[in-house]
């Protein structure tokens, strides 16, 4: 009672078309790849279960995101996170030793050497 339709996908289907081209050894070695791959992918996800209860159970804080291997990479930084700062004041206001100087006075007086000369006034016109 066979109805023509074939129950592999056709993912599969090309797969095993393109491994029917290869010799012996290099299917073997796909397929072990494969397998290994699955099997690598259990293990790592067996591993956070296992961390994820551990959390759980010592009463440690457990990100709700991080149960599902979501959230974003900034939750992952630790020590490296960047501290928090305020957000009061504009970008100039963390400059520290690199703000530039207030100057008191004009333009003028930073001159130096290059100022025009003053020429003394005696009063007669």
């Amino acid at each position: 009672m066979s109805t023509g339709v074939s129950l592999a996908s056709v993912q599969s289907q090309i797969f095993e078309a393109v491994l029917g081209f290869l010799p012996d050894w290099v299917q073997i070695t796909v397929l072990s790849l494969v397998v290994l791959a699955v099997v690598a992918s259990w293990v790592v996800k067996l591993k956070r279960r296992i961390a994820y209860r551990r959390a759980a159970r010592g009463g440690q804080p457990v990100h709700a995101a991080a149960q599902y291997g979501q959230g974003r990479g900034a939750d992952h930084l630790g020590a490296y996170a960047p501290q928090q700062v305020p957000a009061q004041g504009s970008g100039a206001d963390h400059l520290g030793a690199y703000a530039p100087q207030q100057a008191q006075g004009s333009g003028a007086d930073h001159l130096g050497s290059y100022a025009p000369q003053q020429r003394p006034q005696d009063g007669s016109a």
